[in-house]
């Protein structure tokens, strides 16, 4: 569980990244998901911009997501979901 300190770090290295992913209204399939846990695995931070066809409901679709791929949610701005996993051999230290 990431507390105040560490979430604020996380989103000053979001801000500079670029979304990586784009949720559409295919929503969250099996392929989809393994995706972004790949991508978690190589890089344990990873934004997602949820389309105007995608999902509504950010919030749900933003937990379910944290469960699927066993990370956290960092942030939700906008259309734009931040999640985080630590890696097997972390490249991001926090604080």
């Amino acid at each position: 569980m990431l507390n105040g300190k560490q979430k604020r770090f996380l989103r000053s290295l979001a801000l500079n990244e670029r979304a990586i992913f784009q949720l559409g209204k295919d929503g969250l399939s099996d392929n989809y998901i393994e995706q972004i846990n790949n991508a978690l695995g190589a890089r344990e931070l990873v934004k997602i911009s949820v389309l105007k066809s995608g999902p509504s409901d950010l919030k749900e679709v933003s937990f379910d997501l944290a469960r699927l791929t066993k990370s956290e949610v960092v942030q939700i701005i906008g259309r734009t979901i931040v999640l985080y996993r630590k890696g097997k051999s972390p490249k991001i230290i926090l604080p």
